[in-house]
């Protein structure tokens, strides 16, 4: 749409401006050479910005804090600070369903032998951070239905006692849980108000996603954003276990979109600007905990049937 309005605006202009007045007849020739000198000297958006703007205004902050009284009101469309959200740390699985090895912590005292280190994109890799009552934890979420029904992470929101989403135009509003399904790491949250015109975001497919096709991850990384990263799908059906594997995760997307502590919950988006998965988790096996290039994202197919969407 986005991209069709600027076509659409730049070849009106070009033919008011070859015919004076708009009296003139156009010809099929005229147009073509509109539309020609507009996409020569227009500069088009890109596909993954097309696409991160077809969700944009349904993708929102979601802040959790440990007390149930607001500390502070804060000013409408505030920059936050950075923060982050407490979690398990994690380790993916290979399809071959053993842990991958670790060559280089091999010979380092207390290191794990068999396996990698991962989290989820709430929290660092190798600790977890207990929220203070003045910043609380952040995640991202995106709006599946317009009266402000979000869909976001479990971990996002376990633990705390009230949250506090922001929209796309800093309107800020206390939301409640509607559903939790802690096995697939899933939530559904749902605001006690809302902006005008809040579009939800819509909800693809998996059916045709095909590793190296291209993904956006839209959401709030250290609180800020929403911040855009675009990759590609490195991989299809993986796995994802706890180090105590007490919680698997299958059928999940693998990515190499950005991913960061506060990504959790964000949509993962296809070119199409459909929603394909939910920002879940990251490998971060390093001892600095950067991102090294592979997320994982909970199929929408999946998210959808757990709480309830149809048609799923």
């Amino acid at each position: 749409m986005f991209f069709a309005g600027l076509l659409c605006a730049g070849v009106l202009a070009l033919l008011l401006r070859a015919a004076p007045g708009g009296q003139a007849p156009l010809t099929q020739e005229d147009i073509n050479a509109a539309v020609l000198h507009t996409l020569e000297t227009q500069s088009l958006p890109s596909r993954p910005a097309r696409a991160a703007e077809a969700v944009r205004r349904s993708v929102v902050r979601v802040r959790g804090y440990p007390d149930t009284v607001p500390t502070e009101t804060k000013p409408q469309g505030a920059v936050p600070k950075a923060d982050t959200v407490p979690s398990p740390q994690e380790k993916p699985r290979n399809d071959g369903g053993k842990p991958p090895n670790r060559q280089a912590d091999a010979g380092k005292p207390g290191a794990p032998r068999d396996g990698e280190r991962g989290a989820k994109p709430g929290a660092p890799s190798g600790k977890e951070e207990t929220p203070d009552e003045d910043r609380g934890s952040v995640g991202s979420g995106v709006v599946v239905v317009e009266d402000g029904t979000i869909l976001t992470n479990f971990h996002v929101i376990a633990g705390s006692k009230r949250l506090v989403v922001t929209f796309f135009d800093g309107f800020e509003s206390e939301a409640t849980v509607v559903g939790v399904q802690p096995d697939k790491d899933l939530a559904v949250i749902k605001a006690k108000s809302t902006p005008d015109d809040l579009p939800p975001a819509t909800l693809g497919s998996t059916a045709n996603l095909r590793p190296g096709d291209e993904v956006v991850a839209v959401g709030f990384p250290f609180g800020i954003g929403p911040s855009v990263s675009s990759g590609v799908v490195s991989g299809l059906d993986r796995a994802f276990v706890s180090p105590q594997g007490k919680q698997e995760l299958t059928k999940l997307i693998q990515f190499d979109a950005a991913a960061n502590p506060g990504n959790s919950g964000g949509p993962l988006v296809s070119m199409d600007g459909e929603v394909v998965g939910i920002v879940t988790a990251i490998l971060n096996p390093t001892e600095a905990h950067t991102f090294i290039g592979i997320g994982f994202a909970t199929t929408i197919e999946s998210a959808g049937s757990a709480v309830g969407i149809p048609p799923f």
